[in-house]
């Protein structure tokens, strides 16, 4: 196997969660410890990755050194103006998936955005990324809110600690709400690893996961998956999705809420 082979199995290992140890790699990689070593080292210098006590992370945003921190993707301002009306009706109808007095987690994004002004009075604890969200949340006296420690990635105005850390407060709850860049057999992708370790950490915490995307999300796309369409329970988009895509959908165990 060549260096650029294991280098791409080495990077698309540590996507789920932003680290690998040691011994997860001598096990996956078919090359002796020493060249492992080699492997790492050439991509700690490529500024790829940072090597840790035990194994080694992804380093996916620009260092203070060389300039602010950007995700790829749509910025969030062009995102909030794209089918705007299909995200206020997935909104609405997430919020009624609340329960009074529950704690719920959201992920930042331009779609579940729309379903903050729909919780006000239901005294729900909010776990959020999103700079966004906890604005919109912050005029309701009975929602209290959390955030994770981390940097603030100014373009989508989200929270994010660096990959395989894990800075989120101790918090479990039955549903987590999140969105995708793109949706297809593949599973939910997002265009960036460092959302990807981002969400599965928000995953992880949750019993329910409602993945909220308008119908124009329906597409073959390259990018880093997030989950297995599997690992979904409810996906809310609009009338716009294809007839195809929520047989697949349903066929993966996956309840479909259609937004009117």
């Amino acid at each position: 196997m060549h260096a650029e082979e294991r280098e791409k199995l080495i990077l698309d290992a540590m996507v789920a969660s932003g680290f690998i140890t040691y011994r997860d790699l001598e096990a996956r990689l078919d090359a002796s410890p020493a060249t492992i070593r080699r492997d790492l080292t050439r991509l700690e210098a490529a500024g790829r990755i940072v090597r840790v006590h035990g194994g080694a992370k992804l380093v996916p945003q620009e260092s203070p050194e060389t300039g602010p921190l950007h995700l790829a993707g749509t910025p969030f301002d062009q995102a909030i103006t794209q089918n705007l009306a299909a995200k206020q009706a997935i909104g609405r109808v997430a919020a009624t998936l609340c329960e009074p007095g529950e704690g719920i987690m959201v992920d930042g994004g331009s779609t579940t955005l729309q379903m903050c002004p729909h919780l006000e009075g239901m005294d729900l604890q909010v776990l959020t990324n999103s700079l966004h969200i906890v604005n919109a949340l912050l005029a309701q006296p009975g929602t209290r809110v959390l955030v994770p420690s981390g940097s603030v990635f100014r373009e989508q105005n989200i929270i994010l600690a660096p990959a395989g850390e894990d800075s989120m407060p101790r918090f479990h709850a039955p549903k987590l709400f999140m969105g995708a860049a793109a949706v297809g057999p593949q599973g939910v992708m997002q265009a960036d690893v460092v959302l990807v370790a981002a969400e599965r950490r928000l995953i992880d915490r949750a019993e329910q996961v409602i993945l909220m995307v308008d119908s124009s999300k329906f597409h073959s796309s390259s990018g880093a998956i997030v989950c297995g369409l599997d690992e979904v329970d409810i996906v809310i988009t609009d009338e716009g999705v294809a007839p195809a895509m929520r047989e697949n959908l349903e066929k993966a165990g996956v309840k479909v809420l259609i937004a009117r």
